[in-house]
């Protein structure tokens, strides 16, 4: 017995009646169970949170239609490792590929197993956490049937406790009692992995009986490992500690909270992502360049991975919370839809309604407007609302030096229509 193999893998489940949970997928009936007993399965994706089984179901798959397996990982392999693999299954009929979070990989990547999922050469088994409309591309999605995994629940959970206990060589040698387990299964947040590789830890903490408490588990969690569930209450208050820090514009508590996330395995194109909303949300034209650079960081993090994303994206967060702050684009397109809300579909003025035909000529369609480039300044201060909105202001210009500049130019165009 390896002890440095982590537990979830030393008891890794090897037949279906093994796995824990996911009863919709693989219990007696079901379409994925009829196509692993029948021999024939398709390319899939399994898509759900980590530790509910992606890599496990992957592992059974092969093992039960006794078929070469191979196995790649999207943060360490590339195009190179893709095509070798392709290459060696050529050889090797029936074939497996399982990629392990597939939705890292770039369209480019995903382009090179095209061609050998179409031709059968591999029969391709991708996981991922991330929505597979989003991060898979649609040509090999089409390819793929996508089966969802849930989050493990209490009674699978407190089950798979039980099993590693009775069946891991090293824990059964110890005289380990289960008093309490909610601190365990709250930790874990229905990641398997996570429960286990707990387990493990405090049940190293004696060689003698082992009383597992819930305290005894919390006092063991916070020395040596990092309390951060990424499906749980703590995701959500550290990702809301973030976004608060940088609008609050506090730099050196934007990357603390930042190194909390990354020293926790968030997701990087998630702490990307909710930046890019920041920039235009509480930034917005204060400093437009802010939209720029956490765009740039969004594409970046998707091409660079862990770790060296982590310097891009403390990079954005300093840049963004040292920006000045500005909500007026948010409040203006609050405004404007109350506005659509409460007055329904109010019509287009006829000057400003497009006219390709010449029944719309007729009908007064596109008459009188007035082509801003003709006149002085490149404006015309004609009427660009519904009459039933007229003079109406959605947007109110921030307390901030480049609004005060856009106030001054558009108060100089519409004069004392707006109120600018």
């Amino acid at each position: 017995m390896n002890r440095n193999v982590p537990l979830a893998e030393r008891i890794r489940p090897e037949t279906l009646d093994e796995l824990a949970g996911q009863e919709h997928l693989v219990g007696e009936g079901s379409i994925l169970r009829t196509s692993i007993e029948n021999g024939k399965v398709p390319s899939i994706i399994f898509w759900g949170p980590p530790g509910t089984g992606k890599t496990t179901i992957a592992n059974i798959i092969a093992h039960t239609l006794k078929v070469p397996f191979f196995q790649l990982s999207a943060i360490s392999s590339g195009v190179k490792e893709v095509r070798e693999v392709i290459e060696e299954a050529k050889s090797k009929p029936g074939s497996v590929l399982f990629i392990d979070e597939i939705h890292r990989f770039n369209k480019a990547q995903q382009d090179a197993l095209l061609g050998a999922v179409e031709k059968g050469i591999i029969t391709l088994i991708g996981a991922t956490t991330e929505n597979p409309s989003f991060e898979v591309i649609s040509a090999l999605l089409s390819r793929c049937q996508v089966y969802v995994l849930k989050p493990l629940g209490e009674k699978e959970l407190n089950r798979l406790l039980l099993v590693a206990i009775k069946k891991d060589e090293y824990l059964k040698k110890k005289k380990i009692e289960l008093k309490e387990t909610a601190a365990l299964i709250n930790i874990s947040g229905g990641d398997a992995r996570k429960l286990l590789n707990l387990l493990e830890i405090v049940c190293d903490t004696s060689e003698e009986k082992i009383i597992i408490t819930d305290e005894l588990v919390m006092a063991v969690a916070q020395k040596r490992i990092a309390l951060y569930d990424k499906g749980g209450e703590q995701h959500y208050d550290i990702i809301s500690a973030f976004i608060k820090s940088i609008r609050g514009s506090d730099p050196n508590a934007a990357v603390y909270w930042l190194a909390r996330m990354i020293e926790g395995g968030e997701d990087v194109k998630f702490i990307a992502r909710r930046m890019l909303i920041l920039a235009s949300e509480d930034i917005g034209n204060a400093n437009p360049t802010a939209l720029v650079l956490a765009n740039a960081t969004f594409d970046a993090v998707n091409k660079i991975g862990y770790p060296e994303s982590s310097l891009i994206l403390s990079q954005c967060a300093i840049y963004l919370a040292s920006s000045p702050k500005s909500n007026s684009a948010t409040i203006a397109i609050g405004a404007a839809m109350n506005a659509v809300k409460e007055k329904g579909d109010l019509p287009v003025p006829l000057h400003i309604r497009n006219a390709p035909t010449g029944l719309m000529k007729e009908l007064g369609y596109g008459k009188g407007y007035q082509y801003s480039h003709d006149y002085e300044r490149n404006f015309s201060a004609q009427e660009y609302l519904p009459k039933e909105l007229s003079g109406i202001r959605f947007y109110e210009p921030g307390k901030n030096a480049r609004e005060e500049e856009l106030r001054k130019f558009l108060k100089s165009l519409w004069k004392e229509k707006y109120g600018f």
